[in-house]
């Protein structure tokens, strides 16, 4: 899993591994979130998010290492990796999971993933990224699509306030992280990287599992269980981990941002599919606004060109 050094990509290339990985990150994050609900239905919240962070940075740190890349974090960079995990990785982390405990986890999905709307705002003053009118056009249609796929849940604010702020802070936080890794320039590898920032992420994560939820009695999960947590282990945390910020990387911080946009769609279906939850014509028109919006962001720009 070698890659170049984000000082070395050029932002306005959009080469087509960045769409190729931005797709399997959808699809692999989509899918989540069935194999999440399964997992925490046998595994307490802040055990089975521990665990998580420890199998992505326990797997991303071993293939750098067997790719032949250096673990060693230059010292200067080790304070901004810090700063990018604390928003990126542990505030994402813990406030999304308060949010979950506190109001219905598919609805607090759907707040999170304002992600671009925060993105867009803190790229324009953070690295003068541009906000030009397919962004914004882009970003309207997301949102859209989002509004239509929450519904009458829009009263969640109402009736769940407390949850509700706990997953907008969780979407701030992910885009100030995603923001912040695009600003600063690194030497190592992304996996490295990433790798680094999971690891800073465990320890909090773990403490707060050990001292606030009951031991999982793992001898009891079920088959469903196991391979839903294998499943996330090896693809929304190792992969996908590593393929995300690898897209920021690669696109400007408001495109790869804009990204993530269809992975609720790709949550609801896959849910449907798997748990037999309800899918109807609502979310085929969420799905078709954030397909628009997506192509006006992302394929658009590169017609013209």
């Amino acid at each position: 899993m070698s890659d170049v050094p984000t000082a070395a990509v050029r932002p306005s290339k959009l080469p087509m591994n960045g769409f190729l990985l931005l797709a399997a990150v959808t699809l692999f994050w989509g899918v989540n979130w069935p194999a999440m609900k399964t997992a925490v239905a046998e595994v307490p919240v802040w055990w089975f998010r521990g665990m998580c962070v420890w199998a992505g940075a326990i797997g991303l740190l071993t293939i750098a290492k067997l790719s032949g890349a250096s673990l060693r974090m230059p010292r200067n960079e080790i304070p901004r990796l810090l700063l990018v995990s604390s928003f990126a990785m542990l505030g994402w982390q813990i406030c999304s999971g308060y949010g979950v405990l506190l109001m219905p986890a598919g609805r607090a999905a759907i707040i999170a993933f304002t992600m671009p709307v925060w993105a867009s705002l803190l790229s324009a003053r953070l690295i003068d990224e541009p906000v030009t009118r397919p962004k914004i056009i882009g970003l309207s249609l997301g949102m859209a699509g989002l509004a239509v796929l929450m519904g009458e849940d829009l009263l969640v604010f109402g009736t769940a306030p407390l949850g509700a702020f706990f997953m907008l802070a969780a979407a701030l936080c992910w885009a100030v992280g995603t923001v912040l890794f695009k600003k600063y320039t690194w030497t190592p590898p992304i996996a490295v990287l990433v790798g680094w920032q999971l690891a800073a992420t465990a320890v909090p994560i773990s403490i707060i599992a050990v001292l606030f939820e009951p031991a999982p009695d793992f001898s009891n999960l079920s088959s469903q269980a196991i391979f839903s947590l294998a499943y996330i282990f090896a693809l929304p945390m190792v992969f996908c981990q590593w393929a995300y910020f690898k897209v920021v990387s690669i696109f400007p911080a408001l495109v790869a941002a804009m990204g993530t946009l269809a992975v609720p769609i790709v949550g609801v279906y896959s849910s449907a599919l798997i748990l037999g939850e309800p899918a109807g014509w609502l979310e085929l028109v969420a799905l078709a606004l954030i397909c628009m919006a997506l192509a006006s962001v992302l394929i658009l720009p590169e017609l013209r060109r």
